[in-house]
């Protein structure tokens, strides 16, 4: 199928970090994946949740929204009683920051994690957790320049993305057309040594062989690599 601009079947689309985005937080990035934007701030606090106090360990939690103008028409605002696509989406880029850091290297300290979208046009979630990373990296460096770690905790990197059978292909980095027109979709996670955190993949219709399943992973899988070596010319040199 022709794509937008003539991207490839496995081309992502243009992907840039701005870092340093807001002036308040402790690590903030505005992510733009083709026209998807979305602002990942995180903010540390201190203390931790009252189940969490005896472990010795600090804790990472996420919020994610989509503001009003990020799709056509107007989204109503989530203020009295959350969207289950929100609760979901924010539950999952939880879990997957959580698995790149020791949180015991910031004991009595939570992470809170912050993706509102501003423009959506399809991978808001992937997008989310790719800025929310940077904005981490960011924010430990802040944390270590005031003597908060016990230890430098960023065990890994981690990335995510979308992919898509469409047609009769598969498809890297859906937008939105591309992935209400898909017949299977998945959102990956994986760490950059192609370990998995979460997949997500779901038939919109009838249900797909095995072979299809591990031909989206293997392109997610590529999609994730190039995406971390974005992220790694984003920051610089990466501290792990």
């Amino acid at each position: 199928m022709t794509r937008k601009n003539g991207r490839l079947a496995d081309q992502l689309r243009p992907l840039s970090f701005e870092r340093g985005y807001t002036n308040h937080a402790d690590g903030s990035v505005l992510v733009h994946a083709g026209e998807t934007r979305v602002l990942c701030t995180v903010t540390v606090t201190q203390g931790v949740p009252s189940w969490r106090r005896e472990s010795g360990a600090g804790w990472l939690t996420a919020e994610y929204a989509m503001l009003p103008s990020a799709v056509v028409g107007r989204k109503r605002r989530e203020l009295q009683k959350r969207d289950g696509r929100s609760v979901e989406i924010q539950r999952l880029i939880g879990r997957s920051l959580r698995a790149a850091i020791d949180l015991r290297g910031l004991p009595n300290h939570t992470l809170n994690i912050d993706c509102d979208v501003l423009q959506a046009d399809g991978g808001t979630r992937c997008a989310s957790i790719c800025g929310a990373m940077v904005a981490l990296h960011d924010a430990l460096h802040v944390m270590s320049d005031k003597g908060k770690l016990v230890h430098w905790p960023l065990k890994r990197w981690i990335a995510a993305i979308s992919v898509g059978h469409v047609g009769d292909d598969l498809l890297l980095d859906l937008d939105y057309k591309e992935d209400f027109a898909a017949e299977v979709d998945m959102n990956v996670v994986a760490t950059g040594d192609g370990e998995l955190i979460e997949v997500q993949g779901t038939a919109e219709g009838e249900p797909f062989p095995r072979h299809l399943h591990d031909g989206l992973l293997d392109l997610a899988l590529g999609g994730t690599a190039s995406i971390l070596g974005a992220m790694q010319e984003a920051v610089g040199a990466v501290k792990t």
